[in-house]
């Protein structure tokens, strides 16, 4: 385990200072020894295991949007399908990027039979449209569900089959063709992430299809875009982006290269989500946001989640419900439960979103209070957006817990939850979250 000592801010990155293992103390040793000495009396520092850090080429920033028609040339575009959703072609951004990839020679067809939290039908229906219109290269604009359909077209031209097929870690043998990534809003992390989340509609829940194949070439992530998603929506993806920095920070998956990006990722989302509510066209905060969604995905990609993705996953497939809204609601009592044996890991979380100073958490008891007080901050920032306090005031009642608990077991992301759970305790968290 990397344990961190503190958080501070400089500028506009996030500092985590370890802690140094406490060295045993040699009353026989002089103050005086010599520098050689003291060096050989240091404690030595944990070997590392080996980590592994996923990541697309990244272009990042306002007025970026251009370079994807431009990443379409370099991976030998002729005929790109651009996935997208009715949504962004009211906005007009899809419109936008057609006329960037014709300036680049392309001739793009346009996909937008997406949904929220895309159905397995509709991978079904794209994947023929890609085959129809004879595609090499996909280009996706939009949220999540657009990503995610997008990467499931792509499995399917690759692979064949049916999406369902996929369900797992690494099913499929054959490689996908290339995938360009351009996210409208902020908080998904699909554009760098291995995930693709899917609806199986004869189930009522959603699968999660996990590969490294799924990693998506370029993402182009151009802030703009955020400046025309609707309130709740934003709302949505920034919890989604709290929720993806804290589940994987505690991951059991979790390494040095995650956690800085976990971290930084928390504290963007603290310090700038309810800013864009207030001020929707201010470039900075929006800028700050698309960075925390970005840093979030780097590190839930690598370090996979926890419980409370698991179960969102179930609720979202059972109900058709906006992710980030019931991770919302869910969040503060996995923290809660994660925390209990062990609320050390939660000090650093805390402390990137803002823990006061009279809180000292140097202690079990202190850690024990930094976790409470960043599992209270979640739901304060999730009162301040409007969320429902509880998931019976979005459709899941008392009978659905059963069913909902036992999906929730088979879903990948519980694997790497930091705590061992079994049905009765999710069945409790569920109860609990009602």
């Amino acid at each position: 385990m990397v344990l961190v000592d503190s958080v501070t801010r400089a500028g506009d990155s996030v500092i985590a200072r370890r802690r140094p293992e406490e060295a045993p103390v040699d009353a026989t040793v002089s103050p005086t020894r010599r520098p050689a000495d003291r060096a050989a009396s240091r404690p030595r520092a944990a070997t590392p295991r080996l980590a592994k850090f996923h990541v697309p080429e990244i272009l990042f920033g306002p007025g970026s949007l251009p370079e994807a028609a431009h990443a379409a040339v370099r991976l030998g575009a002729r005929r790109p399908l651009l996935v997208t959703d009715p949504g962004l072609v009211d906005a007009g951004w899809p419109a936008q990027l057609c006329a960037h990839l014709a300036d680049a020679g392309l001739r793009a067809s346009v996909w937008d039979g997406v949904t929220p939290n895309p159905k397995d039908h509709e991978i079904a229906a794209g994947h023929l449209a890609y085959l129809e219109q004879r595609c090499d290269v996909i280009v996706a604009l939009g949220g999540g569900s657009v990503i995610d359909a997008a990467k499931g077209i792509a499995l399917l031209a690759g692979n064949g089959g049916t999406i369902l097929d996929y369900e797992g870690v690494d099913r499929m043998a054959l490689p996908i063709p290339p995938l360009v990534m351009v996210p409208s809003t902020s908080g998904t992390g699909a554009d760098v992430s291995q995930f693709c989340i899917v609806t199986d509609t004869r189930r009522n829940t959603k699968i999660t299809i996990l590969g490294r194949a799924l990693v998506p070439d370029v993402s182009v992530v151009d802030p703009h875009l955020l400046v025309t998603m609707p309130d709740w929506l934003n709302a949505a993806t920034g919890l989604d982006a709290l929720t993806h920095g804290i589940e994987a920070y505690v991951s059991r998956a979790h390494n040095p290269l995650t956690d800085h990006h976990a971290l930084q990722a928390i504290a963007l989302v603290g310090e700038h989500l309810e800013r864009t509510m207030d001020h929707p066209s201010e470039e900075a905060a929006r800028t700050c946001m698309a960075q925390a969604a970005l840093e979030a995905g780097l590190a839930f990609t690598n370090a996979i989640l926890g419980a409370a993705h698991a179960m969102s996953h179930q609720v979202g497939g059972l109900l058709d419900l906006p992710h980030g809204v019931i991770n919302g609601v869910l969040l503060p009592h996995v923290i809660r439960f994660n925390a209990e044996p062990d609320p050390h890991r939660f000090v650093p979380i805390a402390q990137a979103l803002g823990l006061p100073g009279d809180i000292t958490p140097d202690s079990t008891a202190g850690a024990a209070e930094a976790a409470e007080w960043a599992a209270c901050e979640v739901r304060r920032l999730a009162d301040e957006l409007g969320v429902p306090k509880g998931l019976g005031e979005i459709g899941v009642t008392e009978s659905d817990v059963g069913l909902l608990s036992a999906m929730t077991l088979a879903d990948a992301c519980l694997s790497t939850n930091p705590r061992e759970a079994d049905q009765a305790d999710i069945e409790t968290l569920f109860r609990a979250a009602l």
